[in-house]
């Protein structure tokens, strides 16, 4: 499955490696303003190479509309956007050809689909996202008109907590961090890791703010299980966590109750939804990622004709994929709320009699 969405569609193509990568997003309403300077600098904060905290692989990620845009605005109609890939070094993986990188989907998608594409992992690849983004970044325009605003940062690296949660400085950080105080321990952390041929993961929190009461579809599309799927297919996400998350099995329902007054919550385990619907308070969503699995270490692995072999890679690499992990958890985020926004529509008589009133 390449699609993502029931109303609001997104359906990505392309490969690490080949020609290009992009994205098909159906469902966006007709007469929305579509900024592509928006788009643009929603795929600069995700591209590679900006600092030695990335891979060193450069892509300019210039986003081309192809389709569904006229006269700078949505028609209605499909919209088609491609990015060609310009900084492919494929020879980097002809050591790796006809055996498994630990820790890739080599070993699964090759006894799946009997062959796969080795340069950089093909399909697999974390390149792909860059579709994702920009679909997520017409969804963040659609909920702009909305009132909703969507952020992200890093409030964990490996193992090191922030205990500030500052978007704003989240913003200006070269690794995203929520908090300042934490910022130059966890990019020391990423170094170390680095100059020892190895990675670290990370946890990402975002949010989302502005949120109208009602957006989910109980009992099979709840907001919460589809903000989890949303999150748990990015790559090397391996788990995720809705407001208090794990936390709250080790509290009482004393504790762990969001008390309710007219001027509203007086807290916010939930993460904003009960029922799978939300509530109008602030989204808060948790995604923990593996650290990265390209790490130049020798490694024991198999070979396609099942011989035990040792795995050195070459390439360039992410020492933590969670940085870039951050803008694309705001774009599934945003995803998800456009659609649940579309669907919410006909919910109620009265919503589809001022769509169709006279």
């Amino acid at each position: 499955m390449n699609t993502f969405g029931k109303k609001l569609t997104l359906t990505t193509f392309g490969e690490s490696h080949g020609k290009a990568i992009g994205c098909i997003l159906d469902g966006v309403p007709a007469g929305l303003t579509i900024d592509e300077g928006f788009i643009q600098s929603e795929l600069d904060r995700r591209k590679p190479g900006k600092s030695k905290l990335e891979t060193g692989r450069k892509e300019d990620d210039k986003v081309e509309i192809l389709s569904g845009v006229f006269d700078g605005v949505s028609t209605g109609t499909p919209i088609a956007m491609i990015i060609y890939n310009t900084n492919q070094k494929s020879k980097d993986y002809d050591n790796v050809k006809d055996l498994f990188r630990p820790g890739h989907a080599d070993f699964t998608y090759f006894h799946k689909y009997g062959l796969r594409d080795y340069r950089g992992g093909g399909r697999s690849s974390a390149r792909e996202t860059a579709a994702r983004v920009a679909g997520g970044a017409i969804a963040k325009l659609m909920l702009r008109e909305l009132g909703i605003e969507i952020q992200s940062g890093l409030c964990e690296v490996d193992g090191i907590k922030g205990e500030v949660l500052d978007f704003e400085f989240a913003n200006r950080s070269k690794l995203y961090a929520l908090d300042p105080n934490k910022e130059a321990e966890q990019e020391a952390a990423i170094l170390k890791a680095k100059e020892a041929h190895d990675s670290v993961g990370g946890v990402v929190l975002t949010t989302a703010t502005g949120v109208p009461i009602g957006l989910g579809e109980p009992l099979y599309y709840k907001l919460d299980a589809i903000l989890a799927e949303a999150m748990m297919g990015i790559n090397a996400a391996k788990a995720v966590e809705i407001g208090d998350g794990v936390a709250s099995s080790h509290l009482k329902g004393s504790e762990n109750n969001d008390e309710i007054t007219l001027g509203g919550f007086k807290s916010n385990h939930s993460g904003g939804m009960l029922g799978g619907i939300s509530n109008g308070d602030t989204i808060i969503v948790k995604t923990h990622f593996k650290p990265t699995p390209s790490i130049f270490q020798e490694q024991d692995t198999i070979t396609t004709h099942n011989e035990e072999v040792k795995c050195n890679l070459k390439g360039r690499h992410d020492p933590c994929v969670a940085i870039r992990g951050a803008v694309v958890c705001e774009a599934m985020m945003a995803l998800t709320l456009a659609d649940m926004a579309l669907l919410n529509m006909g919910k109620k008589m009265d919503h589809l009699k001022e769509i169709y009133k006279g």
